[in-house]
């Protein structure tokens, strides 16, 4: 059950809402969302620590693929960082690309939460950066010509819930219902979606059943959706996506109930827990990069490479092997049974570069 009152003040609809909205609502309502009000920070005294807070290894080895692209493709004088955090990854990018490089680009970050842009200004002060809430703004102030990167962002946008129905024989969707009152919502799964578009861009849509009868799992739609809205302005560079996940199957590998879940000062709730405290936690769910990469071929990309962060920061931290052997955060980046491959580095190009 979900005590909405806390999300906002207007009144609650009386019917159902489809889950991506209630989870939309739930992270960035503008007066009580996660992301716009609540989030008590990144790091180890907030909810939750991204890879970019534990060390400047991840920092290290996106400063050299910056400067890999931008040989590959000198024309390109812009960086956009998506969803910085609270601006360590940013910080540490800085640092490491030097300041010849420096003076070569113009750096930019989108960030949609006022609390984190607040963060990120107060960290990044003393350098060259500009600010935007939407990267179509910041790919036009590079006339379309960018290298982005993003750490741990994907996870955090909302995802189509759904269940197989064995006996129907088709997906159904999660709704949040109003169960008794209009404050109290609950999960229900008995619904028939039309989902047959997005489908057809899924790794799901096979001929073959789910492994389980009740199998739940999340559709990227809304990642697709904020994909496609900046497509067209992006005419030259390369985007790095580093986020944990897994390709199709594997993703489902033993998971029945999906992969949502949620975190509340540092501890990992899942099943009716993810709805128990809607605007005070974080949810996410794993990316499908198949899917993923499906979205890249839709809208005309070229998929150049996928690998795991193990493999992604052995290419491009020369000292890897003496950081590993000294410095915990950096081995635990790189663990082969931890984060080094839970954490996947996809890179892709627009169609002008192929």
């Amino acid at each position: 059950m979900i005590d909405d009152a806390c999300l906002s003040n207007t009144p609650l609809l009386d019917h159902s809402i489809v889950f991506s909205d209630w989870m939309e609502r739930a992270l960035y309502d503008p007066q009580r969302g996660y992301y716009a009000r609540r989030i008590a920070g990144i790091g180890r005294r907030g909810d939750f620590s991204t890879s970019a807070t534990l060390d400047d290894t991840l920092a290290q080895g996106i400063a050299h693929w910056i400067k890999v692209e931008l040989k590959r493709d000198d024309a390109v004088r812009t960086i956009i960082e998506v969803g910085g955090g609270d601006g360590s990854l940013a910080e540490n990018v800085l640092r490491s690309l030097g300041w010849l490089w420096r003076r070569r680009v113009r750096f930019h970050m989108v960030e949609r939460s006022p609390v984190l842009r607040e963060q990120q200004r107060e960290r990044l002060q003393k350098r060259r950066v500009t600010w935007h809430e939407d990267l179509r703004e910041a790919l036009d102030a590079g006339a379309g010509a960018a290298m982005i990167y993003h750490n741990e962002l994907l996870d955090a946008f909302p995802v189509t819930l759904v269940q197989w129905n064995a006996d129907a024989q088709n997906w159904r969707q999660a709704w949040m219902e109003n169960a008794s009152g209009p404050l109290l919502f609950c999960p229900i799964l008995d619904k028939i979606i039309y989902t047959e578009e997005f489908l057809a861009l899924s790794a799901w849509n096979t001929n073959s059943p789910p492994p389980y009868p009740t199998q739940r799992c999340e559709l990227g739609t809304a990642a697709f959706e904020w994909l496609r809205s900046w497509a067209p302005h992006w005419k030259h560079g390369a985007m790095l996506t580093l986020d944990y996940g897994d390709t199709f199957p594997q993703l489902y590998h033993r998971r029945p109930n999906g992969t949502l879940r949620a975190y509340l000062m540092h501890q990992t709730l899942t099943g009716d827990d993810v709805f128990a405290h809607m605007g005070r936690q974080d949810i996410t769910a794993d990316i499908n990069f198949s899917d993923l990469m499906r979205f890249g071929t839709k809208l005309g990309w070229e998929n150049a490479q996928l690998q795991t962060q193990r493999a992604f920061l052995q290419q491009h931290v020369s000292d890897l092997p003496k950081r590993t052997a000294y410095n915990a955060s950096a081995a635990f980046l790189c663990d082969e049974a931890g984060a080094g491959t839970a954490f996947k580095a996809l890179v892709q190009r627009p169609a002008t570069l192929q």
